[in-house]
């Protein structure tokens, strides 16, 4: 009563305002805790009414003391209404998408660029960002504090404020600890999901990138030659590496998918891997591992960002290197090597002031070949299925899914809806593959020619009510962690590497889950283009044992 009698008064304790901002970080602001908390208990057979009464009583208690240990004079407001309304974001994220604000996310929101950034914005979230967000902020702002004396009444107050939290949590602990230790030891995750958990993840990600100092860079595959095989035919190698973004394997009718998401390659025999995992949930972690000497068990980002990747290696080996970017960034992988970003403003009618279609890439691409050197290995880094602007990745005519979803709000559309937008991105990356796979048919008299096409993790649609991608590892459905790997290769390419389609094709139609993911990339690329060194591993090779030299 207190604290409602204080807000009509428009004047507050400082102390009181503080307890009243930690209620509505607990009950508010943390809605997708309490929806998080619903589903855990109501998959149990017995639940104590009082350990779930308690729930919320211990975290505001909680918020409480740490609330009242920042508070202070001429710093606390301006830290809570900066707190309240980054709150409310990552609360609107977290109730709407599933997204869980760890480690990895905080390096996936700081290494987006504002482009992608902008896609996630919509008119139904700005407004409830404002109720939710700017209003309490306005609110923390504007309300009168009452004057008092900073010994006698502030102090005072605070701690009592906080020996009075600790007791509750002291009493609570008491009784329910069995019920808050089951529930936490099989529910790993949670402390993630409490608002404000994200400012110790992103205070730990701006230490370790902008104030710890680098490792010192280590060059690997120093002894990286380019052999020649018994029957080579002379001429050089053209090698496209598409790298996709946000697909997953499972709407893909190549692998299995009802929906004819693949029927402009159709034609093309492309091999296609059904059950590759990925390095990550995330741009920021599966592109750097994927090019990297490391697998997923050892993956240190210091280390990827550090070391030589297989393109570099490629380099190093005498084998002309080009990176073209329509995906905000390489994340390291292309730091070395020549790169051509597209230019988004460009008066392109594939461009639109913040992102270019995916055929864009293609763009120039003979004259690109024609510049390089020898034996010449291009990476395409595309957009592919980023969300949640499915639909701005695919041109209307384009759009042979219907009705889709329109909107950056994917949470205000139908699943029906949401599902024909994200086909209809796949099928676009179908169709600027198919165009790409045309072009290197015609240098066939010229050059032996190949393509490989990888996403860099899955996406979710709603599944158990998660959207978009970047979910824990260890929580991620596979959904976000099974991506699509297809590849396709020239008559003349198959002779020169003494490649066995038929075993390849055998092993992909036959490999389970676990058996090849993005580990198997690096020794791949060192392998399949006739590079030798003693970085090389044999057995992650998936094109070594169906080749005959």
């Amino acid at each position: 009563m207190k604290c409602s009698s204080s807000v009509f008064n428009k004047e507050m304790n400082y102390n009181i305002l503080v307890f009243c901002i930690a209620i509505y970080f607990g009950i508010v602001l943390n809605i997708p805790l309490w929806q998080t908390f619903y589903e855990i208990l109501s998959k149990l057979e017995i639940v104590s009414v009082g350990f779930i009464i308690s729930l919320p009583i211990f975290l505001i208690a909680a918020l409480n003391i740490i609330f009242q240990l920042l508070a202070w004079p001429y710093i606390g407001r301006v830290l809570f209404s900066v707190l309240t309304f980054v709150s409310a974001i990552t609360a609107y994220a977290s109730y709407h998408y599933g997204i869980i604000f760890d480690y990895g996310m905080m390096e996936n929101i700081f290494e987006t660029n504002s482009g992608e950034a902008a896609s996630y914005f919509s008119l139904s979230g700005l407004i409830a960002i404002i109720i939710i967000g700017v209003v309490p902020c306005l609110f923390i702002i504007g309300v009168k504090i009452k004057k008092q004396s900073f010994i006698k009444t502030f102090v005072i107050y605070k701690l009592i404020s906080i020996v009075v939290s600790i007791l509750i949590i002291i009493l609570i602990a008491a009784l329910f600890y069995k019920d808050y230790a089951s529930v936490g030891r099989n529910n790993k995750y949670l402390n993630r999901v409490i608002n404000p958990s994200y400012v110790y993840t992103g205070i730990k990600y701006i230490d370790r990138t902008y104030f710890t100092k680098p490792i010192p860079y280590q060059k690997i595959g120093t002894d990286a030659k380019l052999v020649t095989t018994a029957t080579s035919n002379g001429k050089p190698t053209l090698f496209v590496f598409v790298l996709g973004e946000t697909a997953r394997s499972q709407n893909y009718q190549a692998n299995g998918y009802a929906r004819p998401t693949n029927q402009y390659t159709q034609s093309d025999n492309m091999i296609s891997f059904k059950n590759v995992t990925s390095c990550g949930t995330a741009t920021a972690v599966s592109v750097p591992c994927m090019f990297s000497a490391m697998n997923r068990s050892n993956y240190k980002k210091a280390i990827a960002y550090n070391q030589d990747t297989f393109i570099d290696i490629l380099h190093r080996a005498g084998i002309s290197i080009l990176w073209k970017e329509n995906d905000g960034g390489d994340k390291g992988a292309g730091d070395r090597i020549q790169k051509i970003t597209l230019n988004h403003s460009a008066t392109d009618p594939l461009c639109d002031g913040e992102s270019c279609l995916d055929m864009a890439l293609l763009n120039n691409f003979h004259q690109e070949v024609a510049n390089m050197k020898g034996n010449k290995f291009i990476t395409l880094h595309i957009m592919g299925s980023h969300g949640p602007t499915y639909y701005k990745r695919y041109p209307k005519d384009r759009a042979f899914f219907k009705p889709d979803c329109q909107r950056s709000d994917i949470e205000n559309c139908t699943k029906e809806q949401i599902v024909n937008s994200y086909d209809n991105t796949i099928l676009y990356t179908d169709y600027m593959i198919s165009q790409l796979i045309q072009q290197l048919k015609g240098y066939s008299d010229k050059y032996n020619t190949a393509l490989f096409y990888i996403s860099d993790h899955g996406e979710s649609l709603g599944e158990g009510g998660l959207y978009l991608h970047g979910t824990p590892y260890s929580l991620a459905p596979k959904y976000q962690t099974t991506v699509p790997m297809m590849m396709w290769f020239s008559k003349s390419f198959t002779q020169d590497r003494g490649l066995n389609l038929t075993c390849l094709e055998n092993i992909a139609n036959n490999a389970k889950r676990g058996d090849y993911s993005q580990d198997n990339v690096f020794s791949s690329m060192l392998g399949i283009m006739n590079v030798n060194t003693s970085v090389y591993k044999p057995k992650q090779d998936l094109f070594r044992q169906c080749r005959t030299h």
